[in-house]
């Protein structure tokens, strides 16, 4: 309840308040603007801000397309608060930082080559010509500082529609560049829309370009798939869910998303969450997957961790019970409700009733502290030295072991026992 007004709340806000109403943006498009007669349109938001900005949905980055040259633009931000920093020199981009913005701006283009990754582009000031060479219709909207919309490929009727078309012929814009198969994914399943049977087939006959595109951007945009909101609705699209697994084979186990949403549909997921829910089975999937994408190290130790213990827990039926406290201690809450939804998703035996009592269980279940350390050691008696960290493991041990509890008289034995 609190929620659903808050956001209603958030939402009259962006009325009332528009995004590019901000005195900062103002600022920005003044300079744009400055040495240029006022029938001359110089700069104007576009792609994802505006789209979400029509969608009254939450605006996080901000793009701007100008008629500027990079070195126009670092011409007259250079006795300002913001600084220039050459982000993408090469396909005229520049992102100006302030305080409060990080704005990406980007000159006016036209493909001359592309080679379904990169594209030679020649710099321009037709705004027309720059919308033809975008991926999507609904991308290809364009705002200014007064909130006037140009919209040239008709992406707000689009939007409008829940529709996500191709800018022209489907099989032109991917051949263009490849990794837009899956962003084209990502849209869909943002705007639960269906997949036209002439994308459909220009994306299948495609799919192998998708080989051309490096690992690392492909992995970027698996990420933003993964971060929506209703990511676990991609099930509900064959056409959709066909595409997705033939782009990543590795996903074996997308059915499991359905038994996710039982238990986590008006959820946020984390996208580590997911990939364990999609990934662990008994091949290893997550390792070969974590290595093909050479995915980070945090991730690895993550997906690594849940599936270790998920095997452990499969045969034990005291994990979530008599052993709870010991697999908090040695993990943390957190771990063990992240195991427990996972279990549940891959688990088709494990019944809803049982998932929520050790959920229960978890959320209730008292958390420990091993107060023994070094010095504790030297103060009763022990030599400072290489032995004291195997001396405080095996007290730590025993301690675990006794449902954390150890007297003074068990941990000099140990001492005695172990420190020479």
């Amino acid at each position: 309840m609190f929620d659903k007004s808050f956001n209603f709340i958030n939402k009259i806000k962006r009325n009332l308040f528009p995004f590019y109403k901000n005195k900062e943006l103002k600022f920005v498009f003044h300079k744009l603007q400055e040495g240029f007669s006022s029938d001359i349109v110089t700069a104007r938001f576009v792609g994802g801000c505006v789209r979400k900005h029509l969608s009254n949905d939450q605006i996080d980055d901000i793009d701007i397309a100008t008629i500027l040259s990079t070195e126009q633009i670092k011409e007259k931000f250079k006795d300002t608060n913001f600084k220039v920093v050459e982000t993408g020199i090469k396909y005229g981009t520049v992102t100006l930082v302030s305080k409060n913005y990080k704005l990406e701006l980007t000159s006016l283009r036209k493909d001359i080559k592309t080679d379904g990754r990169h594209a030679e582009v020649e710099y321009i000031d037709d705004w027309q010509l720059d919308s033809e060479r975008r991926d999507f219709t609904i991308n290809a909207i364009y705002l200014d500082i007064n909130g006037n919309i140009y919209d040239p490929q008709m992406g707000s009727v689009d939007l409008k529609n829940n529709n996500i078309k191709f800018i022209g012929d489907p099989q032109k814009r991917i051949e263009e560049d490849y990794l837009r198969i899956i962003r084209f994914i990502r849209f869909k399943i943002m705007y639960n829309s269906k997949v036209e049977p002439t994308t459909n087939d220009a994306i299948k006959q495609n799919l192998d370009g998708i080989k051309k595109i490096s690992k690392e951007r492909i992995l970027i945009e698996l990420y933003k798939i993964l971060d929506l909101n209703n990511f676990m609705n991609l099930n509900e699209s064959l056409e959709l869910r066909e595409i997705f697994s033939l782009i990543f084979p590795e996903f074996e186990n997308l059915k499991r998303l359905n038994r996710l949403k039982i238990i986590c549909d008006n959820s946020k997921i984390n996208r580590e969450l997911l990939l364990a829910v999609m990934l662990i089975d008994e091949k290893n999937n997550h390792e070969y997957f974590g290595h093909k994408y050479n995915i980070s190290n945090n991730i690895k130790y993550y997906l690594n961790l849940l599936a270790r213990n998920f095997h452990l827990l499969k045969g034990n039926k005291s994990f979530f019970t008599t052993d709870l406290e010991k697999n908090i201690y040695l993990n943390d809450k957190n771990h063990l409700i992240m195991l427990n939804i996972l279990n549940f998703a891959i688990n088709k035996k494990y019944k809803l009733k049982d998932f929520s009592e050790n959920l229960k269980r978890i959320l209730s279940s008292k958390t420990y502290k091993f107060n023994v350390d070094g010095e504790y050691l030297i103060k009763n008696g022990m030599t400072q030295g290489t032995q004291m960290g195997k001396v405080l493991k095996k007290i730590e041990e025993e301690w675990i072991k006794n449902n954390f509890k150890i007297s003074k008289n068990q941990i000099q034995e140990i001492i005695r026992l172990h420190s020479h």
